[in-house]
């Protein structure tokens, strides 16, 4: 033997022989739940709900679902909703479900690889199977979005109903109808008629009954926005509703451009949902014929306040084209539980996103230089983003289905739904191109009118792929657009994508002043906004860091979401403070000095930055009107 092997070969006779451990194999999973398929269900579903407990949220349900033969039958919960792009049915409030037919109990038994399922077996010689029970909607923020308060609810019909499994959503028919308290108005995209407090919603199917929610208050206003579309505004209390006539025209005016814009109309009656509540949970979210949009209290009566609130409406009337109407088609499912993905998002919501603030522009809810100012704020958000170096856009619009919108501890390196504005950018430098392509004749007006201006009254769906977008714009201005998006979609780039603003004759920039439109976002957040100074931001109520950037002087310091910021430079914190500190570190040569706190532990810690304030704001470069500014004026 050679003599360098003794010692390895010694050592393996030292070694004991490995017991023979069990080794199980996996069980089966199967799938007993019928899969979807295009033919009429037999027979129409009623659904009632009592929406009168408005003091504890609970929504108590009552439904009928007709049946035509006994043996197995599986009822669903909605699983994966439209505009949520995930599995966000909220299952856990599900509560008290008892099933009859003719009176007798029906067993139930949860599917236990799907929990949103329900088996059960049809009695011989039923014809219906009766269902109660409650939707125990969220009575505090921890819980989820508060959907009912003392003065107003949110009436989502997936959340308060079950459907039979193997049918398309839109071949299942189905009447609901709502009792809200004594005294309370309702609207809906759904026409109704009322008797007392009872709503009696028109006869649709399930897919148009969940496309359809409703709002219902004791302080309600509507205004009519043109003869097809109306706003609903239902307020905490009655002086919340004290819309100036100026104020309503440029409502009306956001109709008037999207109907130039679009050329088109994809619904016979559209209804905005509007709730101005500090109760009741904010929400924006598309429907084909009507939006729920949730603001804070002040829309009207403090409208010079909170400008870039005004720009949910006009990003959620964009979606009954962008999102309802054209749909791609990874996304469109036959039910509520195939599930959707969503690789296009950077369509239907980031160029929902560019036509939402340019619509705001045009219609004259948000002044031109207040929309180009929250634009920077885009701008720079996406320009000092870490993130870009290893994850791609495209890979954003998986963050529905990985994150649900729950908190991230390093935003800036972990990435969010960037989509939306990071795909604004793109839309933005595709308006750009057009316009140089074309010698200033074509722009992304004419690509909404060629892609979105189709089927005029059509409040169906026509999906799309990414080679129909490449082959719209080719038809306006030829050009290699399935390289150009594929390469914005996954670069790893440093700095956005800002040829949208620099081709059109504006530079980003940073004062050490912020924008109305900056100084007006940290007062709606409550904080203090150092991203591009310290690199972080904190609230002004309780002194903690809300957000802190990658590799930020912040970040080199040690300071994390959650630290305390308790002085500094030797006195006790304030917004105001921390400000005049970083300006006089320009002209100082000692550090800023925080005094932190993380739990029961303090640390001294000292950031050495040179460069004051820096807010981010846009630099006209060029002379006159350049593609930016057409592109934001009203079309006449």
């Amino acid at each position: 033997m050679n003599a360098s092997l003794f010692p390895f070969v010694a050592m393996l006779a030292a070694v004991p022989a490995l017991a023979i451990n069990s080794t199980p194999q996996p069980t089966p999973i199967i799938d007993s739940i019928p899969a979807a398929k295009d033919e009429p269900y037999p027979g129409t579903i009623t659904l009632a709900v009592d929406a009168t407990d408005v003091t504890r949220g609970i929504f108590r349900v009552k439904q009928t679902i007709p049946v035509s033969k006994a043996g197995p039958m599986v009822l669903l919960y909605p699983k994966w909703l439209p505009g949520n792009h995930s599995t966000t049915g909220p299952i856990p409030k599900l509560a008290g479900l008892v099933i009859t037919a003719g009176g007798q109990p029906v067993p139930w038994r949860r599917d236990p690889v799907d929990v949103y399922a329900f088996h059960i077996d049809v009695p011989d010689g039923a014809g219906r199977i009766d269902l109660q029970f409650q939707y125990l909607s969220a009575t505090d923020g921890p819980q989820g979005r508060i959907q009912m308060t003392p003065e107003m609810l949110s009436l989502q019909w997936e959340k308060v109903s079950l459907y039979p499994a193997g049918y398309f959503t839109r071949r299942i028919p189905i009447q609901a109808t709502a009792t809200y308290p004594d005294g309370w108005t309702a609207a809906s995209g759904l026409p109704s008629t009322a008797n007392g407090a009872t709503y009696s919603y028109e006869a649709t199917d399930y897919e148009t009954l969940v496309d359809s929610p409703t709002i219902a208050g004791r302080h309600y206003r509507a205004f009519e926005l043109s003869p097809r579309v109306t706003l609903n505004v239902i307020a905490d209390t009655a002086r919340e509703l004290d819309a100036t006539p100026e104020q309503v025209a440029a409502h009306k005016s956001l109709i008037t451009q999207a109907l130039k814009l679009f050329g088109t109309q994809h619904y016979d009656k559209y209804q905005f949902l509007l709730t101005i509540s500090d109760e009741l949970g904010g929400i924006g979210l598309e429907h084909h014929r009507s939006s729920e949009n949730g603001v804070d209290p002040g829309y009207f009566i403090k409208w010079d306040d909170n400008p870039a609130e005004r720009n949910l409406l006009p990003h959620e009337y964009t979606h009954s084209w962008n999102g309802k109407f054209r749909r791609p088609a990874d996304l469109w499912t036959p039910d509520y539980r195939t599930p959707m993905q969503g690789s296009l998002l950077w369509v239907y919501e980031g160029q929902t996103q560019f036509w939402g603030y340019v619509l705001q522009a045009r219609s004259g809810l948000v002044g031109k230089q207040d929309t180009l100012d929250q634009l920077a704020i885009i701008a720079a958000a996406y320009d000092n983003l870490p993130a870009r170096s290893w994850r791609d856009l495209v890979d954003t619009t998986n963050d529905p289905v990985i994150a649900q919108r729950r908190p991230k501890g390093w935003l800036s390196w972990q990435r969010s739904e960037d989509y939306y504005n990071e795909g604004l950018l793109v839309w933005l430098e595709v308006d750009s191109i057009l316009r140089a392509r074309s010698g200033g004749k074509k722009s992304m007006d004419d690509f909404a009118r060629a892609f979105f201006g189709i089927n005029d009254g059509d409040w169906g769906v026509v999906t799309y792929t990414l080679d129909d977008v490449a082959a719209t714009l080719n038809g306006i201005v030829p050009y290699d657009w399935a390289d150009f998006l594929h390469r914005r979609l996954t670069e790893h780039a440093k700095g956005a994508p800002l040829a949208g603003f620099t081709a059109s004759g504006y530079r980003l920039t940073y004062t050490d002043a912020p924008t109305p439109a900056f100084a007006q976002r940290e007062r709606s957040r409550k904080l203090v906004d150092l991203s591009y100074s310290l690199g972080l931001t904190i609230g002004s109520k309780d002194r903690i860091a809300k957000t802190v950037m990658w590799d930020s002087p912040a970040f080199s310091a040690g300071i994390d979401v959650g630290t305390e910021i308790v002085a500094v430079n030797g006195r006790a914190y304030s917004d105001d403070g921390i400000r005049q500190a970083v300006t006089a570190a320009k002209a100082d040569s000692t550090p800023i000095r925080l005094l932190v706190k993380n739990g029961d532990r303090y640390r001294d810690v000292a950031i050495d930055y040179r460069d004051g304030l820096r807010y981010p704001r846009f630099e006209k470069t060029d002379k006159g009107e350049g593609g930016l500014d057409r592109l934001l004026a009203p079309k006449p």
